[in-house]
């Protein structure tokens, strides 16, 4: 009987042993990219810049914050943010609704329409509020007065590419609240508006803040956007990075602006984190298609006509004036801009343009690869439930996406140019630059899929024997493999249109298309502007049939967290 009960009592603890040890054996890859591709390279340009003559100088810390230049763009930064956050929760909190609630022919089409800016690049967003506000743009002139419009400019190119952050965060948690328990308070005399701040708002509170955060996050670390539209005038701390680095050499300066970014980033990251943690443990859910229905009075059906008009004016509005412009040629309306970016002859390339369609699609595929092997190994070493060593794990993964991608591709060419790992000459360095963003992406797509399946089934498939990578392949990869192909779909969307990194590591020879766009736009003429918006369109096209392909596979259940 003893010696029974000691072998009852040492199996979980063995189970343990075995799922710890696969968990590290899991993470070990995962861990090895990021500390090779992402920490190293940033630890080593801060190191450049602070480290002078065998001495760290963190006295330069005080002396640039003391800039009245520098303190100038970390306002700007704080400010936009905040106020790119509140008016991006202002306008898309009815679309959530809208999307939770009801159902209407077409909410599919529409849903995906409100996700495309999320996956275009920052670039391209940048190039469709250019069209739409600056140079000639439609409000570039009121009445005749010409108009500041920059500011308002970033501020709703925010909002247009965050708005699907607050739709899908608020609404897929809206769309699985029991709507019985706000029409019990309805029933015992509270008004809609009281049974709406009593009942739903609270236990809507968490999606609500981790959205903001996830906004504010996106906003403050705003580089592609603020570089198109703000000129000289007006600069976020991704922008003076990149002007410190590439244009002015001030590593130091630059060093000091990753650092309070990369805090920046970390605190939020962690608020985020304990927003995340809430809204899994605290709400009882239920099926979401069983919520939604046909909008019924004159109120709901406004509503959702209002909802319509706000995604056609905040969205199809600039990518129509985009796709218009890119026809607009000199001799009337055509394809003279798409047939200029066949030839090489406007010296802003060593190649023709149209190449950067090609090499960013091969790029985009290898990156992809790349992105979902990392994350999906990083998905299945969280997918069981530990302390601090995992959550701080899941914390790494998501840092790419705050943390300066100008300083990460910079990085990049002064750590990556020695043997054995000297790849400043190879092609690969724009995928791997690609891959840290495509990381987060895939593990947030497939964790929740992942963590809902059974994990007797797992277990069952070792005591007969599997292996943890046979259990893997014949009892998870069924489950998630919808999963699967929406993660590498979104990694796919990101990977093509990132930026900052890119910037620095594309060759003259083999330009991305964000690259390609911007180094147009650099450029004077009215033929680089108008090729920078035919380019602009292909990308933005290739996007949205990537999105649209996702949203065929799409099943409420694999979602994700995104």
């Amino acid at each position: 009987m003893d010696l029974a009960r000691t072998e009852v009592k040492e199996r979980p603890v063995k189970g343990r042993s075995r799922g710890s040890a696969a968990r590290l054996g899991l993470m070990a890859v995962p861990v090895a990219f990021f500390a090779l591709f992402f920490a190293y390279p940033v630890t080593a340009i801060v190191a450049r810049g602070l480290h002078v003559d065998g001495v760290w100088q963190f006295g330069r810390i005080t002396d640039v914050l003391g800039q009245s230049d520098i303190r100038h763009v970390l306002w700007f930064t704080t400010w936009q943010a905040l106020a790119s956050t509140g008016l991006t929760l202002l306008i898309a909190l009815p679309g959530a609704y809208v999307f939770a609630r009801f159902d209407f022919p077409g909410k599919q089409v529409l849903r995906a329409v409100v996700t495309v800016p999320f996956v275009l690049p920052t670039v391209v967003v940048g190039t469709a509020f250019l069209a739409l506000i600056g140079r000639g743009g439609l409000f570039d002139e009121l009445w005749g007065v010409r108009l500041d419009t920059t500011v308002w400019a970033i501020l709703l190119a925010h909002v247009f590419f965050n708005y699907a952050v607050v739709v899908r965060t608020v609404g897929g948690l809206w769309s699985q609240l029991d709507p019985r328990q706000e029409e019990a308070a309805r029933m015992l005399g509270a008004s809609r508006l009281r049974a709406w701040r009593t009942v739903t708002l609270p236990a809507l509170g968490p999606a609500v803040a981790a959205a903001a955060l996830m906004v504010f996050l996106f906003t403050f670390t705003s580089f592609g956007v603020v570089q198109i539209l703000g000129g000289p005038a007006y600069s976020t701390l991704e922008v003076e990075i990149y002007r410190q680095t590439a244009q002015l050499l001030d590593l130091p300066t630059a060093a000091v602006l990753t650092i309070v970014q990369f805090a920046a980033v970390g605190l939020i990251l962690a608020i985020h984190a304990w927003t995340v943690r809430r809204r899994e443990s605290a709400l009882k859910l239920v099926d979401a298609a069983a919520v939604a229905r046909r909008p019924r009075g004159a109120g709901q059906w406004t509503l959702l006509g209002l909802v319509m008009a706000t995604v056609a004016v905040l969205i199809l509005l600039p990518l129509g004036v985009l796709v218009q412009r890119s026809f607009d040629g000199p001799d009337g309306f055509g394809f003279a801009y798409y047939e200029e970016l066949t030839s090489a002859d406007g010296g802003a390339f060593l190649v023709p343009p149209i190449e950067a369609v090609w090499n960013s699609l091969q790029y985009a595929v290898v990156a992809t690869a790349i992105a979902v092997v990392i994350g999906g190994l990083a998905a299945a070493a969280l997918t069981r439930r530990a302390g601090r060593l995992v959550r701080g794990f899941d914390a790494l993964l998501m840092l790419p996406l705050g943390v300066s991608a100008v300083t990460v591709g910079f990085g990049f060419l002064i750590t990556l140019d020695k043997p054995p790992l000297d790849l400043r000459s190879t092609w690969i360095l724009v995928p791997l630059a690609q891959a840290l963003v495509g990381v987060p992406f895939v593990v947030r797509t497939m964790l929740p899929v992942l963590r809902a399946v059974d994990g007797r089934l797992r277990e069952a498939a070792a005591v007969l024997g599997a292996s943890p990578l046979r259990a893997w392949r014949e009892v998870d990869l069924p489950m998630v493999r919808r999963a699967l192909l929406i993660a590498a779909g979104f990694a796919f969307a990101v990977s093509l249109g990132e930026f900052g990194a890119t910037v620095f590591i594309a060759r003259p020879d083999n330009p991305t298309l964000p690259v390609a766009v911007a180094r147009l736009l650099g450029r004077a003429g009215d033929l680089n502007y108008g090729q920078a918006m035919a380019l602009s369109t292909i990308l933005m096209v290739v996007c949205a049939v990537s999105l649209l392909l996702l949203e065929r596979i799409r099943t409420d259940r694999t979602t994700g967290e995104f």
